[in-house]
């Protein structure tokens, strides 16, 4: 059985693994390879060559850190359907999907490689006599990165060419359910010259990551996964004295007035709740149909589920592929249980898909819920998988309220040819990232990404300006020349003029 093992200064980790864990192909349900899990050991080996790459790496020139990111984004460029494959085979998603993920996270790469602009620090000349100030901006040291199973491409390049670029180093830590993409990236990072112990990558499991977490020369931690984990990867991290940014989950509506296109609103719904089969931080979870919109809306989603193609993400014409795991399909399965004990109207089960050939794969078809309210189950929880729900109100104040009382604030959406409507729900809505006839708000990487409430936890969004702000620290300097006259000792406090 293939093992998938770290890598740690410049080169794959040759050490012994006594625990490891299995990696699926989720479109046949096999499993397909073996992942090192790292112990504590390991986590010390790691930042202990991120800790000595950066005495030399933050002494890099800007210029030469651009020349290597551009190399790498080059070479991203010529390996992006082999990222591609390894993504499908180990998470699920379709190729096209998977190859989308990579373009998103070669945009960051991108962004990064301006990072002689975005260094620039202030001056302010004469603010006092003979005196003047400026900042610059500082990388922290040895940063870590800990991401999800559900783009594993891209997540990590939010993180870690920032934060590269900015002169730290990097340890991360992928989702161990697939592994791969993190290998390529840093072999590829390899060959763009970039100097050994730079970026490293350790797999595993919560032994890794509190050991991250509770290392003494880990500087700042970044995360995206679920709430839960996003909380405690919060406390635990600060606790021990460390910068950290950490995204939790979502539970993201789309609002459709009854003034909106209906076939523009349906097209979106589909596209956005089912796309990677809901495995997306920023999938529409709920739609919120004012008025009479359901009864227009949900017939026309109907007829496009009902046209889905569900298969194995590397055949072509697939537009939705299994979920990740067993263990996670058997979770999405309770709830869709959950919804209908709860007195939901299941429009759409997915239970009733079979995919000739993939009887063991880990799939559901797309399911759509009807008359769904805030007390169930299904609206409360964050389902993460291709389960749609749909709840009903009279008014538009009745839906902004509905959305501002939810304790999720990443993403939301309004579908409306009204703009004042549109205005309103823009300044109104307490979410972090909005959507106005555009159901997944995510903005390009020179914005960046962030939620509100437990959506997120730290100060700062992670990826373009935010990105470099976290990575880096500003220094302040006031700076005086000596001239002819000298002023002689002055124990007051300091005062301008």
């Amino acid at each position: 059985m293939k093992l998938i093992t770290h890598w740690i200064d410049g080169k794959p980790y040759d050490g012994p693994v006594e625990r490891r864990g299995p990696v699926y192909d989720p479109a046949t349900g096999r499993m397909t390879a073996e992942v090192a899990f790292a112990d504590r050991d390991v986590v010390d080996q790691a930042v202990a060559a991120a800790a000595k790459a950066f005495a030399s790496w933050r002494e890099v020139p800007l210029t030469r850190r651009q020349q290597i990111l551009f190399s790498f984004r080059e070479l991203v460029v010529q390996h992006k359907m082999d990222l591609a494959r390894l993504l499908t085979a180990e998470h699920g998603k379709t190729l096209d999907d998977a190859a989308g993920e990579v373009q998103r996270g070669l945009e960051v790469i991108e962004f990064a490689c301006n990072i002689a602009h975005l260094l620039k620090g202030d001056y302010s000349e004469q603010v006092s006599g003979g005196v003047d100030t400026y900042t610059i901006r500082q990388p922290l040291g040895v940063v870590a990165g800990i991401t999800p199973f559900n783009f594993p491409a891209m997540v990590p390049m939010w993180m870690y060419p920032i934060a590269i670029a900015c002169g730290n180093t990097f340890v991360l830590k992928p989702s161990e359910k697939d592994p791969s993409t993190s290998q390529l990236a840093a072999e590829l990072l390899a060959e763009a010259g970039l100097p050994d112990g730079v970026f490293n990558v350790v797999h595993g499991d919560k032994e890794a990551v509190d050991a991250l977490l509770a290392h003494p020369d880990v500087a700042a931690v970044s995360f995206v996964g679920s709430t839960p984990i996003a909380r405690y990867i919060y406390e635990t991290g600060t606790r021990n004295g460390k910068r950290v940014q950490a995204l939790g989950g979502a539970k993201n509506h789309m609002v459709v007035l009854p003034d909106a296109d209906m076939d523009l609103a349906a097209d979106a719904a589909v596209s956005a709740g089912y796309g990677s089969a809901g495995e997306r931080c920023m999938a529409i979870s709920v739609v919120v149909t004012v008025g009479d919109a359901a009864d227009r809306l949900l017939p026309k989603m109907t007829d496009r589920i009902a046209e889905l193609k569900v298969g194995p993400g590397t055949e072509p014409g697939v537009q939705m592929g299994p979920l990740v795991t067993q263990q996670h399909l058997d979770k999405v399965l309770s709830y869709v249980e959950a919804g209908e004990q709860e007195g939901a109207v299941l429009v759409a089960d997915g239970r009733t898909l079979t995919v000739p050939g993939h009887e063991e794969g880990f799939f559901l078809g797309p399911t759509l819920f009807d008359r769904v309210t805030p007390e169930m189950k299904i609206y409360r929880d964050e389902i993460f998988g291709p389960v749609l729900s749909t709840v009903r109100v009279d008014h538009y104040e009745d839906a902004i309220r509905l959305i501002n009382d939810n304790p999720y604030g990443n993403g939301t959406a309004v579908f409306t040819n009204d703009g004042g409507a549109a205005r309103k729900f823009q300044h109104e809505i307490e979410v972090g990232m909005v959507g106005i006839n555009v159901p997944i708000p995510v903005p390009l990487s020179f914005y960046s990404f962030g939620g509100w409430k437990d959506s997120i936890f730290g100060t700062h969004a992670i990826y373009g300006p935010e990105g470099v702000h976290f990575y880096t620290r500003q220094k302040v300097i006031i700076s005086r020349w000596p001239d002819p006259i000298h002023r002689g000792v002055d124990l007051g406090f300091p005062q301008h003029g």
